[in-house]
């Protein structure tokens, strides 16, 4: 694989060379990102099958798990040195899609733990990454953006974090925890965000997960960490809102590719739509069976898929559904030409680009809701029935649906006021209202 060589300001040259060989062996070092994806597909079927029980139980099977991470899902974006494929972020959100077809649950679970190895990978050294993704390479670790607890200095020079944090998707399989800490106690002045590393030895689980409309697959677990003491390496000061990246990040030099270069925002909003566009395809899957094996309810009684009303709603939801998949894919190639602008030397990826990125892609996830509601309102009232799919589909995109980064007028206000050249006065800081220890259903 060629990359380009970081300079030591941040930058880099624009002469490719090869990228450093692995210090942790790959699985199967010929993999592909189409044998990748073609894997996803091929499980489908069984994960369709099993979408009763891992709702029941609030995550997929451990067997599942095990599959994924023979497959090499986990490891889609995750550094080649450590042990990763390094594949692209179109490949990953490729794998999004696919998965979240089976089952948007599981799909939702799998991305969301396994997509911050790129925040790994970017923002901490090379101590703390080997240590994240270990000597075997098998790192999987939810992260959560409200900043619910503190890391403050201990006399041996590391850190000491406390907090509980809600919504940690994928806790259930994680290796790590990557939280948002407020920094406090090392320098003056007021608490500063961050993020800490923070191995499973030292943070428990609660059973607290399932008991919400939709996506009650997911693993969304609640995390407490009661007192983990961290080396020094593994709490990094970063803003998610806006982190400082104009003279390069740490991976960026260490891996020689852009990809682990870039901003928070626009990757984990593409994340959060390829997510919806596989479930705006699952239920397209059934909503054109229930079209192929019913019939109209209104003379002429005939089969709904010969009837002009179902052809044009298949029509409406495929265009929806084509037109926000391509958004979503179109976004890797505007992230890594941003990416790799300023990896190359020029202007750094800006704080307004990863904004327009984000309102864009919330177009995406509009689109896929609008399919997904039309298709659950046009499928007749036996499809709202418990157990039916397409009403499982209706109650998981829901879930996206209120998800606080999908309220598309907030950011487009935040987008306007860079825009504009106005001060957002946003931070990490300013949104925790200095309140680490808040509850963030409440907040």
């Amino acid at each position: 694989m060629v990359m380009y060589e970081g300079t030591a300001s941040g930058s880099a040259m624009s002469t490719p060379v090869e990228q450093p060989r692995a210090t942790v062996p790959l699985p199967e070092p010929n993999l592909t990102p189409q044998e990748l994806i073609q894997r996803a597909v091929a499980l489908r079927r069984r994960l369709r099958a099993e979408q009763d029980e891992t709702e029941r139980r609030g995550v997929h099977s451990e067997a599942l798990h095990q599959e994924f991470r023979k497959a090499g899902f986990y490891r889609a974006i995750q550094p080649r040195r450590f042990g990763g494929y390094e594949f692209d972020l179109k490949t990953y959100y490729r794998l999004a899609i696919e998965l979240s077809r089976g089952d948007p649950s599981t799909g939702w679970c799998v991305i969301l733990g396994s997509g911050h190895a790129l925040m790994l990978g970017a923002y901490f050294g090379e101590e703390a990454q080997a240590a994240g993704f270990g000597p075997d390479g098998n790192f999987h670790g939810p992260s959560v953006a409200a900043p619910s607890g503190t890391a403050t200095p201990t006399a041996d020079g590391g850190w000491l974090v406390k907090g509980k944090w809600g919504y940690a998707s994928g806790a259930p399989y994680a290796t790590h925890f990557l939280p948002t800490v407020l920094i406090s106690g090392d320098t003056p002045g007021p608490p500063r965000a961050g993020i800490a590393l923070i191995p499973r030895a030292q943070w428990t689980m609660l059973d607290d997960w399932g008991a919400i409309l939709g996506m009650r697959g997911s693993g969304s677990n609640s995390i407490v960490v009661e007192g983990a003491q961290v080396p020094k390496s593994h709490v990094v000061e970063l803003d998610m809102l806006n982190p400082d990246i104009a003279n390069g990040t740490p991976g960026g030099r260490l891996h020689g590719n852009p990809m682990y270069a870039g901003r928070c925002l626009s990757f984990f909003r593409a994340e959060l739509d390829a997510i919806l566009v596989g479930l705006g395809y699952a239920a397209l899957d059934e909503y054109e069976h229930l079209t192929r094996t019913k019939n109209t309810l209104y003379p002429p009684i005939q089969p709904r898929y010969t009837h002009p009303d179902y052809q044009r709603y298949v029509g409406l939801a495929l265009g929806m559904l084509d037109a926000a998949e391509r958004l979503v894919l179109n976004s890797a190639d505007v992230y890594m030409e941003y990416c790799r602008r300023g990896f190359q030397g020029g202007a750094p990826f800006s704080l307004e680009e990863d904004l327009r990125l984000v309102t864009s892609l919330q177009h995406a996830g509009r689109l896929s809701w609008d399919a997904i509601e039309l298709m659950f309102r046009t499928s007749g009232s036996s499809a709202a029935k418990d157990g039916e799919r397409m009403q499982r589909y209706y109650r998981d995109a829901s879930i996206y649906r209120g998800h606080l980064s999908s309220q598309f007028e907030r950011t487009a206000h935040y987008l306007g006021l860079v825009h504009l050249g106005l001060d957002p006065g946003v931070s990490t800081e300013a949104r925790s209202g200095a309140r680490p220890n808040a509850d963030p259903k409440k907040t």
